[in-house]
């Protein structure tokens, strides 16, 4: 038997008190932005199903500086331009992930890395599967894997699940190593002729950018304009502009030093994300999202081999590959799952987790854009899959959702009012000898209370 020195915490177990707080910021700032990015997507699909003529006038008409290379219309404006804001917050996620959060420490991160890669591999492996059997394209192979953490925290916030800070946390996770994989996949296997000048002028501004930083060189206007310029390079290179984004994230520096409350990583992240959360990805999706939803639509969604190996691969792929990876981790490892949660809690966040959105529109454009009714179809197979892995994640999280609401009850309960949980102090002193000050208190108002009741008693008892 082994000894306490080889016991191992548990995972999905309780975090330490500032990457809870952390987490807990962010999970607002995403609920907050999924939510819109919901509306959004409804907006989309109103607008293209009602006006669909004014839809596509719209999101087809063409603006920018065409002797730049930027002659773009707005639907390329939104998915090049506004998602490199998206990206780039994704990049300063990962940076952190990887150097103050989750991913540090090799051990910790093999789980929902490997969480994440098969759940990745699964959904392709199911839309390859699909579409060599009934004979479609293989092209979209990387649509369906792909989760959009927004969009599954809108969905948590819409259904009213109080989900532990653990399982919140290992979604969130997930959904930063499925960023950094969607990322490559879009750099290796969708990048178009590359022009090498404008690629190395980009590079080259991407060092100019990295070696202000670590001058300490301060002021937006330095770095914005700057960052415009690299990004009008990227897009002119042949490679996806939003890796622009990404690269330029991953530069800031996401360590405290002495004195600081704030990294210079932190402090960008919380400016930026309102605006990528509340602007650049619901405008994506405004001018994403708008497809036929007819019966015709919604048959061929089902009977097309390309747009159900999407749908297949968000429901199915992706809970059975992020649930597949996690057991066959813990069960091979000395990993112990937090006993209190099961099973059935990790495969309904799997579930979940088969809601992508933002970055599987975004592939599904690029794996298609010869051929745009296809286009449109998959985007519809998007939509529907990820409504579908909504419903099931939502119907599966609702069954525990009382177990779940009495976790999050001792996460946040403070009863000594210190500011801090109690679940964190409980092994501090102070805590127990505030408490004991506290219900001695309330025990010396118990006693008035009591006295005074007895007087009250014994003057009815007396001659009127």
């Amino acid at each position: 038997m082994s000894g306490p020195g080889n016991r191992r915490a548990p995972f999905l177990g309780r975090m330490s008190l500032p990457e809870r707080n952390f987490i807990a910021e962010a999970l607002r700032a995403e609920t907050v932005g999924g939510i819109l990015l919901l509306v959004a997507a409804v907006a989309a699909l109103i607008w293209a199903n009602t006006l669909g003529g004014s839809y596509e006038a719209v999101r087809g008409f063409h603006l920018g500086p065409a002797a730049l290379g930027l002659d773009l219309s707005v639907q390329h404006w939104a998915a090049n331009g506004l998602l490199a804001v998206f990206f780039f917050v994704a990049g300063i996620e990962l940076k952190r992930e990887l150097v103050a959060g989750e991913l540090r420490d090799p051990k910790a991160a093999a789980l929902p890395v490997i969480a994440a890669v098969c759940g990745m591999a699964m959904p392709a492996l199911v839309y390859f599967t699909v579409n060599s059997i009934g004979g479609g394209s293989l092209q979209g192979w990387a649509v369906p894997t792909a989760t959009d953490i927004a969009f599954a925290l809108a969905v948590l916030a819409v259904i009213g699940t109080s989900l532990p800070a653990a399982l919140r946390a290992f979604l969130l996770t997930l959904a930063v190593v499925d960023d950094l994989f969607a990322i490559l996949i879009i750099a290796i296997f969708f990048t178009s002729q590359i022009d090498f000048l404008a690629l190395g002028l980009a590079v080259a501004g991407l060092v100019l950018f990295y070696l202000l930083l670590r001058k300490g060189v301060r002021g937006w206007y330095v770095y914005v304009p700057l960052a415009l310029v690299i990004w009008g390079l990227m897009e002119n290179s042949g490679v996806h502009a939003t890796i622009a984004g990404v690269a330029m994230g991953l530069m800031l520096r996401c360590t405290r030093r002495d004195g600081e409350t704030q990294s210079p990583g932190e402090h960008i992240e919380h400016l930026v994300r309102p605006l990528s959360a509340g602007l650049a990805v619901p405008l994506f999706a405004l001018f994403s999202a708008g497809v036929s939803v007819s019966g015709g639509a919604v048959h061929e969604v089902f009977t097309r081999p390309e747009t159900l190996g999407v749908v297949l691969g968000l429901v199915v792929g992706k809970a059975l590959g992020i649930f597949g990876g996690t057991w066959c981790t813990a069960r091979f490892t000395r990993a112990e799952l937090n006993p209190d949660l099961k099973w059935p809690d990790v495969f309904a966040v799997a579930s979940l987790a088969g809601i992508g959105f933002t970055v599987s529109l975004l592939i599904g454009e690029l794996a298609f854009s010869e051929d745009l009714v296809l286009a449109d179809e998959i985007k519809a197979s998007v939509l529907i899959g990820s409504l579908l892995a909504a419903v099931l994640a939502g119907t599966l999280l609702k069954v525990r959702n009382t177990k779940y609401k009495k976790l999050c009850e001792d996460e946040e309960r403070d009863e000594d009012q210190d500011g801090i949980p109690d679940i964190y102090e409980r092994d501090k002193p102070e805590y127990h000898l505030r408490m004991a000050a506290i219900h001695e208190a309330k025990a010396a108002e118990h006693r008035r209370l009591a006295e005074v009741a007895s007087g009250t008693h014994a003057g009815d008892d007396g001659p009127a």
